[in-house]
């Protein structure tokens, strides 16, 4: 049966970990900027407040772990904040612990975090498809992983960056099916959730050449059309048609990148009965033909 987290996290191609440890004492307050990469983060000892751009502000405790696949502004403080200090997230990253509020004593508030970079060229689009926040607890098997990743990012050692690349799909894994199915927002982790539609998305993922309709769809989770059609919009934020036509973009996008199968083979591995109909859509989703994408994509040299 096929999987469709686990067929996002591969087109995704999570990679290039930067860790680092992140401690704080007395009154502090941070705000970074707009980041767009994925990060993460793993709270060993006391507790932040953390403020995301449109989403609740929460209390970070020890053994939490938090996790922002596409990291809007947000910004991290003591329960009772110092002076705001912004910090431009674009900037090259220290590459030493980083310390907080009251610079000398023992820290009262230790993290572990980092970011990693999505290698996949529609990551943007793909990422639309998780939740805007994760906020977990209790979950020790989240904070081993980063340790191990901070472990492994701090060698130099053959293996490395494949080592490294394993160990961040793990823990996205790990992350968003660790997610409480009902404080999911609307998205691919939502509509799995769901019995019916994660049925329904299971097919459409595993036979994405298929030509799908809604009815199709609606039998395949045991519905009627317009049951189906309202409960899948609802859960997963798009309309069925607009999330097939999002999912086989992505995989003709990862198709074309490796420059080896002809227009009309991808075409038809993602469902269009004709390369010009393929070019057509292809051009109308992404502002550009499936032969000039090719071309950017491949390797220089």
């Amino acid at each position: 049966m096929s999987d469709p987290l686990a067929q996002v996290m591969e087109l995704l191609r999570p990679q290039a970990v930067f860790s680092k440890g992140i401690t704080a004492a007395g009154r502090w307050a941070v705000e970074y900027t707009e980041f767009g990469r994925p990060a993460f983060a793993a709270m060993t000892l006391g507790c932040c407040r953390l403020t995301v751009e449109g989403e609740a502000p929460v209390i970070v405790e020890a053994g939490d772990f938090v996790l922002l696949p596409a990291t809007p502004r947000f910004g991290m403080s003591s329960l009772n904040p110092g002076p705001l200090r912004r910090i431009d997230a674009r900037t090259a990253p220290p590459q030493h612990e980083v310390r907080h509020g009251q610079q000398d004593g023992p820290p009262e508030m230790r993290q572990f975090g980092g970011w990693f970079t999505f290698a996949a060229p529609d990551a943007a689009l793909l990422v639309t498809l998780l939740p805007r926040m994760i906020h977990l607890r209790g979950v020790p098997r989240l904070t081993q992983l980063v340790h191990m990743l901070g472990e492994e990012a701090a060698r130099d050692d053959v293996g490395r960056d494949l080592i490294l690349s394993r160990l961040v799909e793990i823990l996205l894994i790990e992350a968003l099916r660790a997610v409480p199915a009902g404080t999911a927002a609307p998205g691919l982790l939502r509509g799995l959730a769901d019995p019916r539609i994660a049925s329904a998305l299971r097919k459409l993922h595993g036979d994405i050449s298929r030509a799908w309709t809604v009815p199709d769809l609606a039998d395949a989770a045991g519905m009627s059309r317009s049951a189906f059609f309202d409960r899948f919009t609802r859960m997963v934020g798009s309309r069925p048609m607009e999330y097939l036509t999002i999912w086989r973009m992505a995989v003709a996008r990862n198709l074309l990148r490796g420059g080896r199968l002809a227009l009309d083979e991808v075409a038809a591995r993602v469902g269009y009965g004709s390369a010009s109909t393929f070019s057509t859509a292809f051009s109308r989703h992404t502002g550009q033909p499936p032969g000039r994408f090719a071309k950017a994509a491949l390797p220089e040299g």
